[in-house]
């Protein structure tokens, strides 16, 4: 089959086989997928790609996501991207909703806005090993049904039809396909453990789908969970304009709490005086960034490693912590707020409003577990969650106890381990990625970024790059830039497809969850959304943001393109070299398309971008390190 050319294009015309054809495809519209957008246009000056996305609208979890108090627990700064500084954030911590003007208005900037589709799910991917290309099926679904949990959507189908939600279904190709879905999409169901949800007659519904239409003036609200999402929402529903009778928050184990920084100079006047500030002295917010990076790193070798020094460090970063929650909760639960495990096991809760709120009379907080679900009502007990229940020195009440319930929401966190849930993807041997990651024990990426049998394909954001201690959008950043440089070979004609070797996806995976069984993730005695039941980590990272840890022993390193990725060498364009089939000729002139040639001028002028943005990776965040270090509790 004659290559196709770097625009996209309607193939075959008014034939029965017609298809849209895209020479990228990005999954995805929040955080990942609008990064990705914009570096294909900054970077290589390639706006011929598409973003599909089932949501009706821009931003992925911060979209979905518009619960009471909804806000970023990492500094803004910080939590924002490197090519396209924001310097009129209105506090250290902004809202969910400044969060998504911001991310907006990035897409404004870049002019992507008219690249994304919205009520568009990508269903189905599937390579054709004969074209080289990806068949993808797109399902265009009836406005907002996307904005609805995939059991809800489920329900509304088996209830309604499924022309209720799925209006059409598109099949077109792409040359390259970028998975940039986020983790915090699909919300946790209703615990299986708990009997009775269909008797109660109040509403029901998780936190990561806010029921806004539901008054709970008035009312006993049920809160199930104590993750970050319910730490900022729960403060909130004794108080206008919520106005809730009374709370009460069932909590299966504690987690560590920390209190959250202090905007330097004071809330006040930072926030009065920061977006000037930044927007007027050169290089200030880039400082600022860099400080906020900086601290973020240092906690990595303090709190994650299990050596004698991040031990150390642990220990006495869990003094203060336990001294700061005695000081400013009441006394009776001084006992279930203290963890049994180490610091930074479970993500940890940047709090200035959660522990506070439980000197309200109004809010109660407790480790019964719930054994019953009536009309109106709840039962709580007998027994606990925690202290163990076999720790008969505990002071904790085992007793059943039955409380009103006029609402039960929901903060029970996300299906973290159902990597790219619901999309089925199937590579060259037409096996399902989901199937091939079971058969080696778990959701694996090389570089969190590729998968042997699946070529041009590339994941954002995937398995193994979460942190625990840095910006979510940095490591985003780290992986689309990371992706650019074979999309760029692919694109310009180097080579045709690219993919990891199974030998080296193996041995990278076999590295990694080595080190993360030497991390706290790992060996810090808890219980969290990292791993599997079966112990398997898909999601830590056991090194700090700025590591790689060194590849398998074998792989040789080619300027900047690692050996692990393998070309056919009858594709390698002229010019290239044979030890290095992925390095491209200096002198070549991307082009993309016949219509689109871009001159030489412009394509320098897009280099110059390129290595202002890759600077300011590294030269970035805001004024002074020490009046960060306070925080709010001090």
């Amino acid at each position: 089959m004659p290559s196709l050319p770097n625009n996209i294009q309607t193939i075959n015309g008014y034939n029965k086989d017609a298809y849209t054809y895209y020479p990228v495809l990005i999954v995805g519209a929040g955080e990942s997928g609008i990064a990705l957008g914009c570096r294909l246009k900054e970077a290589l000056g390639f706006d011929q790609f598409r973003i599909f996305e089932r949501q009706a609208g821009i931003g992925g979890t911060w979209w979905s996501n518009h619960y009471p108090g909804v806000a970023c627990d990492v500094p803004a700064a910080f939590y924002s991207f490197s090519f396209s500084l924001n310097y009129k954030w209105t506090s250290l911590f902004p809202g969910g909703s400044e969060i998504i003007n911001y991310l907006h208005e990035v897409c404004q900037k870049y002019q992507i806005v008219d690249k994304i589709q919205l009520n568009a799910e990508v269903s189905e991917l599937r390579w054709l090993a004969e074209e080289e290309l990806w068949e993808a099926t797109i399902s265009h679904m009836a406005p907002g049904t996307g904005d609805m949990s995939g059991r809800e959507r489920d329900l509304l189908v088996n209830k309604k039809g499924r022309e209720s939600v799925y209006l059409r279904q598109e099949i077109v190709r792409a040359r390259i396909v970028a998975s940039c879905a986020g983790g915090l999409v699909e919300p946790n169901a209703w615990p299986s453990t708990i009997h009775g949800r269909d008797s109660f007659e109040g509403p029901v519904f998780h936190s990561a789908r806010w029921d806004h239409n539901v008054d709970l003036n008035g009312k006993d609200v049920i809160v199930v969970g104590t993750g970050c999402s319910a730490a900022q929402f729960v403060p909130l529903l004794t108080k206008e304009p919520y106005n809730a009778k009374s709370v009460t928050q069932i909590m299966r184990s504690p987690p560590w709490v920390v209190p959250r920084l202090k905007p330097p100079f004071g809330k006040e006047r930072y926030e009065k005086y920061s977006p000037k500030v930044f927007s007027r002295v050169p290089g200030l917010a880039r400082l600022f960034r860099l400080t906020c990076f900086l601290i973020g790193e240092s906690d990595w070798f303090k709190l994650f490693p299990n050596t004698p020094y991040g031990e150390k460090h642990r220990k006495k970063l869990e003094a203060k912590l336990v001294k700061h929650m005695k000081k400013t909760v009441p006394e009776k639960y001084h006992e279930i707020l203290t963890p049994d495990y180490s610091v930074g096991c479970k993500r940890r809760i940047f709090d200035a409003f959660w522990l506070p709120c439980f000197n309200d009379p109004k809010v109660e907080l407790t480790t019964k577990p719930i054994t019953k679900v009536s009309p109106k009502s709840i039962t709580i007990g007998p027994g606990r969650t925690y202290p163990d229940p076999s720790d008969t020195n505990s002071k904790v009440s085992t007793d059943e106890e039955t409380l009103p319930a006029d609402a039960i929401i929901l903060g029970n966190g996300f299906e973290i381990q159902n990597w790219l849930h619901p999309l089925k993807i199937r590579g060259k041997d037409g096996e399902l990625l989901q199937d091939v990651w079971e058969s080696r024990g778990g959701a694996q990426a090389y570089m969190g970024n590729a998968m042997d049998g699946f070529p041009n394909f590339f994941i954002v954001f995937g398995p193994n790059t979460a942190t625990g201690h840095s910006s979510v959008i940095l490591a985003s950043e780290n992986m689309v830039e990371y992706s650019l440089k074979f999309i760029k070979k692919i694109l310009s004609g180097d080579v045709k497809t690219a993919e990891v070797k199974k030998e080296s996806e193996i041995a990278w995976t076999k590295m990694v969850q080595e080190r993360l069984q030497d991390t706290v993730f790992n060996m810090g005695g808890c219980q969290n959304w990292y791993r599997t039941a079966d112990g398997w980590n898909s999601t830590g990272y056991p090194a700090p943001q700025p590591v790689v840890p060194p590849p398998p022993r074998g792989s040789v390193w080619c300027r900047r393109y690692h050996s692990a990725i393998r070309v056919s060498s009858s594709q390698i364009r002229p010019g290239a070299s044979a030890d290095c089939p992925m390095r491209m000729n200096k002198d070549q002139v991307y082009q993309q398309g016949p219509e689109a040639q871009y001159s030489e001028d412009k394509r320098n002028e897009s280099k110059k971008k390129h290595t202002r943005a890759k600077r300011s990776r590294y030269i970035s965040i805001a004024w002074f390190a020490a009046p960060l270090l306070e925080t709010e509790s001090q």
